[in-house]
C-alpha cells in the first residue's frame, strides 16, 4: 500500500520524537552509569566517546546505505542497534559491571543514532520537497519534544531508584516496535538515477554541499556549546546557584524548540537566506548579552541565542536534499561535517575556558557566526529536479 504524504509526515515526525526519547533515555541515567562504575569525569568522558565515534564514524555510509535500500530501512536498522546497545550498555555496566561491555554498548548506540538521524533528514527533506513548503524545522522540534519526554521519564526512574537495565530496556523495545511500526508510513522508495554527466561522482567533492556543512558546522557549536556549557558558564561566571544555571539551559532549550515550531512561517515568507542570516546575528548579539551583559541582560541573551540557533541544522537539512537525486550522499556529507561540532567542540570549549574562564569562552560562538552568515550563501533558492519514480 503506498502511503499518503499526510501519514508519511506524521510517520517521519514519530521518527524524529522516538529518537529524540532514546537519546535523552541514556542521558538521563548517566550519572547511575558513572556511579556504578566508580568512574570520574574525565573517565566518563572518555567512556561517552564512544558514543560520538560510533555516530561520525557511521554517518559517511549512511547515504549509501539509503541509496541501496531505503530509508525506512535505514531507519529500521538504527531502531534496531540503537535499541541493541542501550540494552547491552546496560547490562553490561549494571550487571556485569564492565566499562568494556558498556564502551560497546554505548558504541552501537552511536552507530544507531547516526544511521538513524540521516535516514529520517532524508525522509524528511523529501516529505517537504513533495508538501511544497518548509516543515523540517518541525520535525526537529518533534526530536525535542522526544528528548524532553524520555528526559521526564528518566528523572522519575532515577527518583525512584528504578533498576537502570530495566528502564533502558523498557524503552528500548517500545521505542523500536513504535519505530517499525512508524517506518511503514514513509514515502515509497525512489529509483536512484545513474550519476547525471558533469557532475561530482562524490557528495564530498561539491562545493555546495561542503559551503551547507560548513554553515551545519557552525550552527551546531552554537547549539552544542549552550547543551554542553551554558549552566556552567553561568554558574561560575555569574557565581549563580546551581538552579540557576540549569533554569539557563532550560531557556534556552525553550527558546530553541519555540524557534523551530515558528521558523517555518518566516523561512516561507522571507526566504532561506534572510531567516538565516538573522539566525546568525541573534547567535552573535545573544552569546554577546549572555557573556557582557551581566545577569539580567543574560536572560534575555540566552532566549534571542536560542532563537537564533534553532533554524541552521534543520535548513541545513533541507538544503543539502534540495535535489532529490543523491540526497542522501549529501545529507550524509552534511550531517558528518555538522556532527562533528558534537565531537570536538566540547573539549575545544573546555580548553578554552580553562584559559579565559568558562562564561568568556562562551565569546567563540559569537565568532563563528562571521563564516556562518558567509556560508549562508550556499543554501539560497532550492535546486529542485523532478524525483524519479517510485520503484
Amino acid at each position: 500500500m503506498t502511503a499518503s504524504l499526510p501519514a508519511s509526515k506524521r510517520a517521519v515526525a514519530l521518527a524524529f520524537a522516538l529518537n529524540g526519547v532514546m537519546m535523552a533515555t541514556l542521558i538521563s541515567r548517566i550519572p547511575s552509569l558513572r556511579e556504578r562504575l566508580d568512574l570520574d569525569n574525565g573517565a566518563l568522558g572518555l567512556l561517552l566517546l564512544a558514543i560520538a565515534a560510533g555516530s561520525v564514524l557511521s554517518l559517511p555510509a549512511s547515504g549509501r546505505l539509503i541509496a541501496w535500500s531505503s530509508a525506512a530501512s535505514v531507519v529500521r536498522l538504527g531502531a534496531v542497534l540503537g535499541a541493541v546497545g542501550l540494552v547491552t550498555t546496560a547490562v553490561g555496566a549494571f550487571t556485569a559491571g564492565s566499562v568494556a561491555a558498556a564502551a560497546v554498548g554505548l558504541f552501537l548506540f552511536g552507530v544507531g543514532s547516526g544511521v538513524w538521524d540521516v535516514a529520517m533528514n532524508v525522509e524528511g527533506a523529501e516529505v517537504e520537497r513533495l508538501l511544497g513548503r518548509t516543515i523540517m524545522p518541525r520535525f526537529h522540534a518533534g526530536w525535542s519534544f522526544g528528548n524532553i519526554g524520555g528526559a521526564g521519564v528518566g528523572v522519575a526512574m532515577a527518583a525512584w531508584d528504578a533498576p537502570v537495565p530495566a528502564h533502558l530496556g523498557v524503552i528500548s523495545v517500545l521505542a523500536l516496535v513504535a519505530a517499525l511500526v512508524a517506518v511503514r508510513d514513509f514515502l515509497p522508495v525512489r529509483v536512484e538515477e545513474e550519476h547525471p554527466a558533469g557532475r561530482p561522482r562524490s557528495a564530498w567533492t561539491e562545493p555546495r554541499t561542503l559551503a551547507i556543512g560548513l554553515m551545519v558546522l557552525t550552527f551546531a557549536v552554537a547549539e552544542g556549546s549552550a547543551n554542553d556549557w551554558l549552566s556552567l558558564a553561568i554558574i561560575d561566571g555569574y557565581d549563580a546557584q546551581h538552579w540557576v544555571g540549569v533554569g539557563g539551559y532550560a531557556l534556552f532549550v525553550t527558546a530553541m524548540t519555540g524557534g523551530r515550531l515558528l521558523g517555518p512561517v518566516a523561512l516561507d515568507r522571507f526566504g532561506r537566506r534572510s531567516v538565516l542570516w538573522a539566525s546568525a546575528a541573534g547567535v552573535a548579539a545573544g552569546t554577546l548579552l549572555t557573556v557582557l551583559g551581566g545577569p539580567v541582560l543574560a536572560v534575555l541573551g540566552i532566549l534571542v541565542w536560542g532563537t537564533g540557533a534553532s533554524l541552521g541544522f534543520p535548513v541545513g537539512m533541507s538544503a543539502a536534499a534540495d535535489d532529490p537525486v543523491r540526497s542522501a550522499a549529501r545529507v550524509s556529507v552534511v550531517a558528518t561535517v555538522g556532527y562533528a561540532a558534537f565531537l570536538t567542540g566540547p573539549p575545544l570549549l573546555g580548553a578554552l575556558g580553562d584559559a579565559v574562564g568558562t562564561l568568556d569562552a562562551l565569546l567563540a560562538v559569537t565568532v563563528l557566526m562571521a563564516p556562518a552568515a558567509v556560508a549562508v550563501l550556499a543554501v539560497g533558492t532550492p535546486v529542485r529536479r523532478p524525483a524519479p519514480s517510485p520503484r
